[in-house]
């Protein structure tokens, strides 16, 4: 059992304002997996007030965007050079089957690192550009203080994902990791220190979601980047433009995997349904909308039964297995209510809708599949966020086009085709922030990554993810004046 006392806030492990704890509860096992502090408002004003004079009088956004760099691919090595232990840690708090977890969940992160250190030494901060009037220096400085508020399904993931491109734009971080998921957040935090990062620069406070308001209103913070629900998001939206305070949200979504009637089934599956059901479908880019040419929906049907039916369920730490537990009980009950609401409004299970059989532990439900499922139906609008997929016949592509559309959420999709040109203007047609053509690959770290609609606001990832944490500043030169580099 990993177990903190203190909290890291000025480059030191302090001891906590208050004396509340958050047991980390194994979900294989449903036993403590580890404790750390709860931090209250008074850490978050010490962490604030850390964070803002590493900023305002540090070293850190003096140094340059390299010996930031620097600092961050050490961070990278370090994470690869314990791959292992810390996909074990993320499986323990949340469930991820380990194999998945030791890229997804683990090198992924430091792909992210190492992509946003290697962007440190091409970007363009300062740029002379030839003005109407003049030439003008274009700065990109960083926007300050922000706040990095993560959830527990990818929780190093997303971490990487805020922290690469802050740090390499020169910003300090008060970063709040879910209570279901700190153990990844304080190892993490062990790293940066022992990295070199300077006194201040990032600080760790594992808190709810009360405390976590107060972070989004703290005065001292320019900026807020979330990662969550679209109902939390609205919240923190809102909360922001009160206080002309910058945000970014990346939020829900409810991909649709279109399947058009030229598809190899054979070769179209294998991409699908390990992005349909990864992470126990806990995913916010999950493909669990799956549109089905009606002239071939029982084929499809059945070579998605058959394929789901073979996964294999069970302890996460297993590496053969594919389906773990969800994060929690609650998470659970929340998964069996809508796969009751599936069958009350007339959708048929074709595989799985209950606990497999032979698990007495652990917060496990089957990999479901409804068929006979109707785009308006709650399963299909609303996120389920664990194993749950709704296959959707179409009758044609401008319909499965539509059908992906008829969604409030807009942040990931796929089309799979023997013909190229027509996936394209299917991909083309479809609102979301990204798409795959015949691909298994959701997401590439050099390109932007975000959604429409309710899906969020702002691009992660890419040049565009670390524009996120700077401020444009034009200067206007005199005439024939370099200035220094």
């Amino acid at each position: 059992m990993k177990t903190y006392d203190r909290l890291f806030i000025g480059g030191d492990w302090v001891v906590p304002a208050g004396t509340s704890r958050f047991d980390v509860i194994n979900p294989t096992t449903e036993e403590v997996a580890g404790s750390v502090p709860e931090a209250t408002e008074a850490d978050i004003d010490r962490a604030v007030a850390a964070a803002r004079q590493a900023f305002d009088e540090g070293p850190w956004p003096r140094m340059s965007p390299v010996e930031r760099a620097a600092v961050i691919s050490k961070v990278s090595q370090a994470i690869q050079a314990d791959m292992q232990g810390i996909a074990e840690l993320i499986t323990s708090e949340m469930g991820s089957p380990v194999a998945w977890a030791s890229l997804a969940q683990v090198f992924a992160p430091s792909m992210i690192f190492d992509y946003y250190a290697g962007l440190a030494a091409d970007y363009p901060f300062d740029e002379i550009r030839p003005g109407l009037m003049g030439p003008v220096l274009v700065r990109n400085e960083p926007v300050g203080v922000v706040a990095a508020i993560t959830p527990w399904n990818v929780p190093l993931f997303i971490a990487a994902a805020k922290l690469g491109p802050a740090l390499v734009a020169g910003c300090t971080v008060v970063f709040k990791p879910a209570p279901e998921t700190p153990l990844d957040a304080c190892k993490l935090a062990e790293l940066f220190e022992e990295a070199g990062l300077p006194k201040g620069v990032l600080n760790v406070v594992p808190a709810g979601r009360e405390v976590g308001e107060y972070l989004v209103r703290h005065p001292g913070v320019d900026k807020v980047s979330f990662t969550g629900s679209t109902v939390a998001g609205r919240k923190i939206g809102a909360a922001c433009g009160e206080n002309l305070k910058r945000f970014s949200l990346e939020l829900g979504g409810k991909s649709a995997a279109v399947l058009l009637d030229d598809v190899v089934l054979a070769d179209a599956l294998p991409m699908l349904l390990p992005n349909a059901l990864m992470n126990n479908g806990e995913a916010c880019i999950a493909q669990t909308r799956i549109l089905a040419p009606r002239d071939r929906y029982q084929e499809v049907v059945d070579a998605i039964v058959e394929q789901v039916s073979a996964m294999k369920v069970g302890d996460p730490l297993d590496p053969t297995v594919e389906v773990g537990p969800l994060v929690a009980e609650r998470q659970r009950e929340r998964v069996e209510s809508y796969i009751r609401i599936g069958q009350e409004e007339g959708a048929k299970i074709a595989v799985g809708g209950g606990r497999p059989a032979g698990i007495d532990k652990g917060w496990f439900v089957e990999p479901t599949v409804f068929v006979d499922v109707d785009n308006s139906m709650r399963i299909a609008q609303e996120e389920i966020f664990g194993p749950v997929l709704v296959v959707i016949p179409h009758d044609g592509d401008a319909e499965a086009i539509a059908i992906a559309n008829d969604s409030a959420y807009g942040l990931c999709g796929s089309v799979y085709t023997a013909d190229l040109d027509r996936g394209l203007k299917v991909a083309q047609g479809v609102r979301t922030g990204t798409f795959m053509l015949n691909s298994a690959i959701p997401i590439d770290f050099a390109t932007p990554f975000g959604g429409f609609k309710d899906s969020g606001i702002g691009r992660e990832f890419g040049r565009e993810g670390l524009e996120l944490f700077l401020e444009q500043k034009s200067i206007t030169l005199p005439a024939g004046y370099t200035p220094p580099t």
